[in-house]
């Protein structure tokens, strides 16, 4: 059997680049969890993306967080000039991304290929370890509930007959997947980048444009100059159904920036999540920023529909006996005065649900279970910020404020291992956007404000606030 260069895993040499897409205001969380998780160096972000260098496997990056979809990327350049020239000229430049450069398309595809071929290959080891078993056993066990007894033994015959079949079957599909796994490492150890095309592939693009080239061509227009230019320079087909690679291109007045998609289903699709509520990456970065440790849970919910859906949710994760739910207001938690840690709420914006002048009273309840010390992340729409600058409160000097509002959470809470790496530096715009967010919140009562991010929840924007108990609230 061929194997793969330097041993059984083929990690990235040297490294490879991806971009990580994530919500507006998500991009700090990301910057500091590539580095964490994956170790990641080079790691820069704009709006929208984070670009980074790693030698992690797709089972490590498939383990990040706070981010939308991964992509291995091919070109990130300055934003092509719409502003003069004619159609045809600006449609030469678009195509110089691909022919001026293909040797970094060779690497990519190949890099690309490579990792591919290690999930690929975990997968059928951990299929071939047990091919079969548990997919008949429940089959009996339903099969058996639902036929009369004097039809069980021509039931099982019958089966008997299919599952030598089906092993029949699945050990010459195995044997042609080990044969066509054997081609595929053989192809790529006699791949020498730059004089291969791996013409073999079929492949679609997937464009999206917004500035002012969007105000110029469609996304169809960008995607059909893009696909002829590959084709001519490589010889690859197009498949818009089911082809084995796909191209993303995004054009925009501040980059051109293309990659190819790691995964099918965005890396922000949670498994285990039956009943959506709020983005999960969203939600992770609140668990961030509250440092939890190892604590006791307990969730809370009024509502009867939403504590149902969170204990479908803790049943698919695995976690339905570790975290309680309880039916309460959270104007009046069943818990004693200065009794929790931590409290993390995404609190009603009031568009399913009214809350009107009820944000003060939850504060107020939530004040009185935190201990001095105890902490509070809230998901806070425009117009519980207004209604809390209304209640009053002096603001707070700078520097009687712990944290920075341009430094999410801490390293420590996001790495696995508990090591505490080197942050980046944030960006100045998006530091200066969230401290003004920050010097925007009034403490409320002994709860004082520590950290605030605005962050976008697609059609409308959220503040996420940390607030400290710095003492008893008084009378």
């Amino acid at each position: 059997m061929a194997a793969v260069p330097g041993g059984p895993r083929s990690d990235p040499p040297a490294g490879a680049r991806f971009f990580c897409t994530a919500g507006r205001g998500l991009e700090p969380f990301l910057t500091r969890e590539v580095r964490a998780r994956l170790a990641a160096t080079q790691v820069e972000y704009i709006s929208g993306k984070v670009f980074f260098t790693t030698c992690s496997d797709l089972n490590m990056l498939k383990k990040l967080k706070s981010a939308e979809r991964l992509f291995l990327l091919i070109k990130k350049q300055l934003p092509l000039n719409v502003s003069s020239g004619s159609k045809g000229k600006i449609f030469n430049e678009m195509q110089r991304l691909i022919n001026d450069d293909p040797e970094s398309w060779l690497k990519a595809i190949s890099i690309w290929k490579n990792l591919e071929l290690d999930a690929k290959k975990e997968k059928l080891s951990q299929k071939d370890a047990n091919p079969l078993k548990r997919k008949m056993g429940e089959n009996d066990v339903i099969v058996a509930k639902k036929l009369k007894t004097e039809q069980m033994q021509e039931i099982r015959e019958n089966k008997e007959c299919q599952l030598e079949k089906q092993i029949e079957e699945e050990t010459l599909e195995q044997g042609h997947r080990i044969t066509k796994r054997e081609e595929f490492l053989e192809d790529l150890q006699n791949d020498a980048v730059g004089t291969r095309t791996h013409s073999d592939l079929t492949f679609r693009v997937s464009c999206r444009c917004s500035g002012a080239i969007a105000k110029t061509f469609t996304a169809q227009e960008v995607g059909r100059v893009f696909g002829i230019a590959l084709m001519k320079q490589f010889g690859w087909k197009a498949d818009l159904r089911n082809p084995n690679l796909e191209v993303f291109i995004h054009l925009s007045d501040i980059y051109s920036v293309v990659g190819i998609p790691m995964f099918r289903v965005p890396l922000a699709s949670r498994a285990y999540i039956k009943t959506a509520g709020l983005r999960s990456t969203t939600a992770w970065a609140m668990a961030s920023v509250a440092e939890i440790k190892d604590v006791y849970y307990v969730g809370a919910d009024v509502s009867d529909s939403q504590l149902l859906g969170a204990c479908d949710n803790l049943k698919a994760a695995g976690l339905k006996d570790k975290i309680e739910l309880i039916k309460a207001s959270v104007i009046e938690l069943p818990l004693p005065s200065e009794s929790v840690d931590t409290i993390i709420s995404d609190i009603p914006f009031g568009k399913k649900f009214k809350l009107g002048e009820d944000i003060k009273s939850i504060l107020q309840e939530m004040e009185r279970v935190l201990h001095i010390g105890g902490t509070a992340v809230l998901l806070l729409s425009e117009d519980h910020c207004r209604r809390l600058r209304d209640h009053g409160g002096t603001s707070i000097p700078l520097n009687c404020r712990e944290g920075h509002a341009g430094e999410p959470g801490s390293e420590e809470c996001l790495n696995p291992e508990g090591k505490t790496g080197i942050s980046d530096p944030v960006s100045p715009s998006f530091a200066a956007s969230n401290q003004d967010s920050l010097d925007r919140m009034p403490p409320f009562g002994s709860l004082v404000p520590v950290e605030c991010y605005k962050v976008s929840l697609g059609k409308t924007d959220a503040f996420m606030c940390k607030y400290k108990k710095l003492h008893s609230p008084g009378p």
